[in-house]
C-alpha cells in the first residue's frame, strides 16, 4: 500500500509537470505570434529544458552506494518503465527512425519490430533473473554466476564482461552526442563541435550528481517532452493536412497519395533523365572504388594539376574558388577516399532507382538481389531483438525495481510506453514525404521554400537540391536529404510555427540525453564497482567508490565528446553496430547462465571473446571509417550489411561457450544451486 501510495504521489507531480509544460509551449506560441518568430525560440526550449533535467539532477543528489548505482531498488514499475522507455528512445530513435521510415520505406520496420520483439525476449529471459540476483552491474552478475564457486565471482569474466560493456555502450554514447550536435548546431546556430560540447553540460547535470536515482527521474521527465514533442506536430501536421487528430489510425489514405505519386515518377521523362545521370555516377565510382588506391592518387594529381593551371590562366576569381575548394575537400589518403566514394556511390545507387518505396513491400522495386535484401532484413530485426536483450545500459535499469515482480510489470509499460512512439513514427514518415511530393516537387529553383535554404547552410551537410537536368525545377531524384534532419524538419516542411520546430528539437535533445545518461553511468559503474572495487580496492568505503563513479564519469563523457567531434559515422549505423557487438558478446551467456548449468566460466569467456571479435571484425572490415585509418578494404560475407554482423557472432557465441564447457571442468554444485536459485524468478507475479 505504501508503494501504490507513493507511486500516486509521483504521478500527480508528473501530471503537474505536464501541464506545466503544455502551458509553457502554448506561452511561447502565443509570444510568436505577438514578436515574431526566431531563433531565440530554440535557445528558450533548449536552455529551459536542461534547466529542468539540471534542478531534477540536483533534488535528486545523493552519495548512497545503492541509490547511485541502482536508485535504491525503490522505483515503481509504471515510473521504472517510463524510464527505461526514455533510455530506450535513443537519438537514433527519435530523430532516424522517422528518417529511415523516409527514406526505406517498409525496410525501416525492421528497427520496429526489432527493437519491440527484443523487449519481449527481455520480459520473459532476462530481466525477472536479473532482479532476482539483485547485483549493481551486468558484469557483476556474470562474473558471480561464472565463479566455479570463487569467492567475489570470475576476475576473468568480470574483465571480459567490463571490456565488452564499456566498448558497446561507448559506441551507442558516441551515437547519442553526435545527435546532440546535429541539434544544437541546427537551432541555437554553433558549430558542430561546439554543440557537442554545449550538449555534453547538459548529459552531465542529469547523472553527475544523483547516478541512477537522478537519472531515473530525469528520464521521466524527458519521455514526457519527447512524446510532447512527436504527439503535438503529428497531430497539428495531420489536422492541416488531412482532417485528422488520429493519424496512427489513418494514415493509409496518405500511403495510397505516395504510391500514385512514385508511379507518377517512374514514368516522368526529366525524372528518368536524372536517374539515368546517377546511374553513370555509380558506375563510375565503382571503378573509382576498385582501382584503389591507384585512383585516389590519379585524382590528386588531376586536381593539384588543373588548379595549378587555373592559377596561371586568367580565369574568373569565383572559379578559382571553386576549383580551391574542391581541392582542399580532395580525401587527404585512400581510406578517405574509399569512405566517401562508397557514400557517394550508395547515394547515387538510391537515385539511379525509381522512387523509393513507400511502406508497402509489394511496391519495393529497387536494383539488385530481392532474395538478399529480404534475408538483410530478417537478419537485421533478430540482431536487434538480441540487442535490445543484450544491453548493458537497459538491463541495469531492471535492478531499480522495488521486486521480481514489479520487474515484469516494468517491462510491461516500458512496452506500452515504447509502442505508442512506434505507432506514431510511420505516420509522420509517411506525411512528411507526402508534403514533400506535393509542395517541394516539381516547383521552381527560384521559388524554393525558406526552410530549404536554412537547412542547406548547416555543416555538415544534410540537405542538398542541384538541378542535374537544367529543365529549373526540382524533381525527386534531385534531392539528397539526410535521414537525420527529417523530424527535425518537420514542423518547418509542414509550415507549422517555429515555436513546434524548436519543441522537436527539444524533443530530440530529450532522446538523446535520455539514453547518454544512462550509458554513460553504465560504462562508470562498470569500471567503478567491477574494476575499481572488485579488482584494485576491494577495501574502498562507499564514499569512494561512488567518487570514483563521478570522476570517471566525467573523464567518458569528455573522452566521448571528442570522438564524436570526429564525426566517425551515421548515426544509425553506430547505433546498429552497438546492437550487434552487444548481441554477439551477452546474449548467449545470458541465456546460458540462467537455462543451462553446464555453462562454464571458460565457456562463458570463449562465448563473449568469440562472439564480440567475430562481430567486431566483420564491422571493422566494412566501416569506411575503419577503413579510412587503416586502409584495409573488407569484402561481405554472403552480401549480409555489417550493421547486421550479429548474424555471425551470435551463432559463433553460443558454439564457443558449448564448445569450450563441454571439454573443461564442470561447475561446482554452489553454482547449480545458484541457478536454481534464479529459477525460481519464473514464478514471480
Amino acid at each position: 500500500m505504501e508503494i501504490r501510495s507513493e507511486s500516486k504521489k509521483i504521478g500527480f507531480y508528473y501530471l503537474l509537470f505536464t501541464a506545466g509544460f503544455l502551458l509553457f509551449v502554448y506561452f511561447l506560441g502565443l509570444l510568436e505570434v505577438a514578436t515574431g518568430s526566431g531563433m531565440w525560440l530554440g535557445y528558450v526550449f533548449l536552455f529551459v529544458t536542461i534547466a529542468i533535467y539540471a534542478s531534477i539532477g540536483l533534488i535528486s543528489r545523493t552519495s548512497d552506494i545503492s541509490d547511485y548505482y541502482v536508485a535504491g531498488r525503490k522505483i515503481p514499475a509504471i515510473f521504472n518503465g517510463m524510464a527505461t522507455a526514455a533510455d530506450w528512445m535513443s537519438a537514433a530513435t527519435f530523430i532516424g527512425l522517422v528518417g529511415i521510415l523516409f527514406s526505406s520505406g517498409y525496410k525501416g520496420l525492421a528497427f520496429i519490430v526489432g527493437w519491440t520483439g527484443g523487449f519481449c525476449l527481455v520480459a520473459m529471459l532476462i530481466a525477472p533473473y536479473i532482479r532476482k540476483f539483485g547485483s549493481y552491474t551486468i558484469p557483476d552478475f556474470l562474473a558471480i554466476r561464472y565463479s566455479q564457486g570463487k569467492e567475489g565471482g570470475s576476475k576473468s569474466v568480470r574483465v571480459v564482461a567490463v571490456g565488452a560493456t564499456i566498448i558497446c555502450s561507448f559506441v551507442y554514447l558516441v551515437a547519442q552526442i553526435q545527435g546532440v550536435g546535429l541539434i544544437v548546431n541546427r537551432f541555437i546556430g554553433v558549430e558542430f563541435g561546439v554543440g557537442i560540447f554545449f550538449g555534453l553540460a547538459g548529459i552531465l547535470v542529469c547523472s553527475f550528481l544523483g547516478g541512477m536515482r537522478a537519472v531515473t527521474w530525469t528520464q521521466v521527465a524527458q519521455y514526457i517532452i519527447f512524446m510532447i514533442a512527436l504527439l503535438l506536430p503529428l497531430s497539428m501536421i495531420s489536422y492541416k493536412k488531412h482532417n485528422s487528430i488520429f493519424p496512427q489510425a489513418s494514415y493509409g489514405k496518405v500511403l495510397e497519395e505516395i504510391e500514385f505519386h512514385e508511379k507518377d515518377f517512374e514514368v516522368t521523362a526529366e525524372e528518368n533523365k536524372v536517374r539515368e545521370y546517377y546511374s553513370k555516377q555509380a558506375m563510375l565510382l565503382d571503378k573509382k572504388i576498385k582501382a584503389l588506391p591507384d585512383s585516389y592518387f590519379e585524382g590528386k594529381k588531376e586536381a593539384e594539376k588543373n588548379l595549378q593551371e587555373a592559377r596561371t590562366s586568367q580565369i574568373p576569381l569565383k572559379e578559382l574558388k571553386a576549383l580551391e575548394k574542391r581541392f582542399n575537400e580532395f580525401p587527404r589518403d585512400p581510406g578517405s577516399a574509399y569512405e566517401l566514394w562508397q557514400t557517394q556511390k550508395k547515394d547515387a545507387q538510391l537515385k539511379s532507382q525509381t522512387a523509393i518505396p513507400s511502406m508497402d513491400p509489394a511496391s519495393s522495386k529497387g536494383v539488385g538481389d530481392s532474395s538478399l535484401d529480404q534475408l538483410n532484413f530478417v537478419l537485421l530485426i533478430f540482431c536487434l531483438m538480441f540487442g535490445t536483450a543484450s544491453l548493458p545500459h537497459i538491463l541495469t535499469r531492471y535492478y531499480t525495481t522495488t521486486s521480481v515482480s514489479a520487474t515484469r510489470y516494468s517491462v510491461f509499460w516500458t512496452l506500452l510506453f515504447v509502442a505508442i512512439f512506434y505507432l506514431s513514427v510511420p505516420a509522420l514518415a509517411a506525411m512528411l514525404k507526402l508534403e514533400l511530393f506535393k509542395n517541394l516537387v516539381g516547383i521552381s529553383y527560384t521559388e524554393l521554400p525558406n526552410w530549404v535554404l536554412n537547412w542547406r547552410k548547416l555543416d555538415p551537410p544534410v540537405l542538398s537540391i542541384i538541378d542535374i537536368n537544367g529543365d529549373g525545377f526540382v524533381q525527386w531524384a534531385e534531392l539528397s536529404i539526410s535521414p537525420d534532419m527529417i523530424i527535425l524538419a518537420a514542423p518547418e516542411i509542414a509550415g507549422l510555427p517555429y515555436v513546434i520546430s524548436g519543441l522537436v528539437a527539444a524533443g530530440a535533445l530529450a532522446a538523446a540525453l535520455s539514453t547518454a545518461d544512462g550509458l554513460l553511468l553504465t560504462i562508470a559503474n562498470a569500471i567503478s564497482h567491477d574494476v575499481y572495487y572488485h579488482l584494485v580496492n576491494k577495501s574502498a568505503s562507499h564514499q569512494r567508490r561512488v567518487t570514483v563513479a563521478k570522476i570517471v564519469l566525467l573523464g567518458v563523457a569528455l573522452f566521448a565528446a571528442y570522438v564524436t567531434s570526429l564525426r566517425p559515422g551515421d548515426i544509425l549505423f553506430l547505433v546498429g553496430a552497438a546492437f550487434s557487438l552487444a548481441a554477439s558478446s551477452f546474449f548467449a551467456v545470458l541465456i546460458l547462465a540462467v537455462f543451462s548449468k553446464r555453462i562454464n566460466q571458460w565457456g562463458a569467456i570463449a562465448g563473449m571473446l568469440t562472439g564480440f571479435f567475430v562481430s567486431g571484425t566483420y564491422i571493422a572490415l566494412n566501416y569506411p571509417f575503419v577503413s579510412r585509418l587503416t586502409g584495409v578494404f573488407g569484402e561481405r560475407w554472403f552480401g549480409i550489411d555489417p550493421i547486421a554482423s550479429g548474424a555471425f557472432g551470435i551463432p559463433a557465441s553460443f558454439v564457443a561457450a558449448f564448445l569450450v564447457s563441454y571439454i573443461t571442468k564442470e561447475n561446482p554444485p554452489v553454482i547449480n544451486r545458484l541457478v536454481d536459485y534464479l529459477r525460481e524468478a519464473r514464478s514471480s507475479v
